[in-house]
């Protein structure tokens, strides 16, 4: 397993809240300004906050300011959610660790293969376009699969909580197609199998047509004799090559330690902001 990062940002917060009632209005009082700035750089951040007392002139002079401004500042510092990018050949385990990372981070999982079938049953402007080219025995064009996967990346769900794209991007285009909306991951997942696993792996498996359960007659057989007599072989199961040999709690263990460093890094930081 290949693991790549990029930039960890940051977030914060700032509340400003009255310590007491504020002085009543009146056009000889002086006018008071609260303002918060907050930056931020890859090799230093800074955590800045400045009040500002702002007088108006009132009958041709200034008058005297208070000694002392009247505000507090609440800082509440915020760990952005994870962005993770996970890809790998069909029968590589991919499945399976999305199961178990969005299980344990609570990611939203998007499929392209799930989001373009989606969209078509929809029948939104995106899927209609796909379905002509799919009906044509063509590939979907990359930018109409990328406007799919910008859509669904932008959802407040995948804002709040982050996201797994699982096996997307395939390639140089579709990945400089995200990265000029503004999506780059955080860590970018890569599982390895080698070709006797894989094909192993890819030989076994199942289909039942009835339910879309994908089975494996050697390490995930069918729960009974009327499924397994249902059970066909996936078009797509075919002999492919790829890396990574290691039971899948030990697969799950590499990416469990990527992604907790990760949250450990990002919690470092900020709290090195706040102190």
């Amino acid at each position: 397993m290949a693991v790549a990062t990029s930039t960890v940002n940051m977030t914060m917060n700032v509340i400003a809240k009255p310590l007491s009632p504020p002085p009543s209005s009146s056009s000889s009082n002086p006018k008071h300004v609260l303002s918060a700035q907050l930056s931020s750089a890859s090799s230093k951040q800074s955590y800045a906050v400045s009040l500002r007392l702002d007088r108006t002139l009132h009958g041709g002079r200034l008058p005297e300011a208070p000694k002392t401004a009247n505000f507090r500042v609440v800082a509440s510092p915020t760990v952005e959610p994870l962005k993770i990018m996970i890809s790998g050949a069909p029968a590589s385990g991919k499945g399976t660790q999305c199961e178990l990372i969005k299980k344990k981070y609570g990611l939203v999982h998007i499929a392209a293969g799930d989001l373009l079938r989606a969209e078509i049953a929809l029948g939104s402007e995106n899927g209609k376009r796909a379905k002509e080219y799919m009906e044509k025995g063509q590939l979907v064009p990359d930018e109409i699969v990328v406007m799919m996967v910008k859509d669904r990346l932008s959802q407040p769900d995948s804002q709040e909580k982050g996201w797994l794209l699982d096996g997307y991007p395939r390639s140089l285009s579709q990945a400089t197609g995200l990265k000029a909306y503004g999506f780059e991951p955080d860590l970018f997942i890569l599982l390895e199998v080698s070709e006797d696993i894989l094909v192993e792996r890819v030989v076994g498996r199942r289909l039942d047509p009835v339910t879309g359960k994908i089975y494996h007659l050697k390490y995930f057989p069918p729960e009974t004799e009327e499924i397994a007599a249902r059970l066909t072989q996936r078009f797509d199961d075919t002999e492919e090559k790829v890396n990574g040999n290691a039971p899948k709690e030990d697969v799950f263990a590499q990416i469990d330690i990527a992604l907790t460093n990760l949250l450990e890094q990002r919690k470092s930081a900020l709290g090195s902001l706040t102190s």
